[in-house]
């Protein structure tokens, strides 16, 4: 099977990310990845989507998402941009210290990077790279 390549740019609307899930997510329940990297795949791409539209351009309709995803039958990549301030993802407290056990920031950045490959943050922490290898 060809690798599929998708491109989507919408506005920050947390209802927009769905179809955007949807798409990537039928390309890789298509070629034939295991449940459990379906499962990672998923919930990665779904925080990621969220934090671009409500952390990132802090759910202002003027700036737009841009999310690029090239599924093949060795690996799933996507690549998430959004248009905000970006961040530094050394300066995000460890969700998992006793200290922070209770607040709700972090743990999606520690899910992502638990079940990717590889989890790459650039252009100042506004773009995430996410990769997984078919095992």
């Amino acid at each position: 099977m060809q690798p599929v390549k998708l491109k989507f740019d919408f506005p920050s609307d947390l209802a927009q990310t769905r179809a955007v899930q949807q798409q990537i997510m039928q390309a890789v329940h298509d070629h034939g990845y295991a449940d459990d990297a379906i499962f990672g795949i998923k919930l990665s791409l779904e925080e990621a989507l969220v934090n671009a539209v409500k952390h990132g351009n802090k759910l202002d309709p003027k700036k737009s998402v841009h999310v690029r995803a090239e599924v093949g039958a060795q690996q799933v990549e996507i690549t998430i941009e959004d248009e905000g301030p970006g961040f530094d993802r050394s300066k995000v407290p460890d969700p998992t210290a006793d200290e922070n056990l209770t607040k709700c920031s972090g743990r999606g950045l520690l899910l992502m990077e638990a079940y990717m490959t590889e989890v790459e943050y650039s252009n100042k922490g506004r773009r995430l790279r996410l990769l997984k290898k078919k095992n």
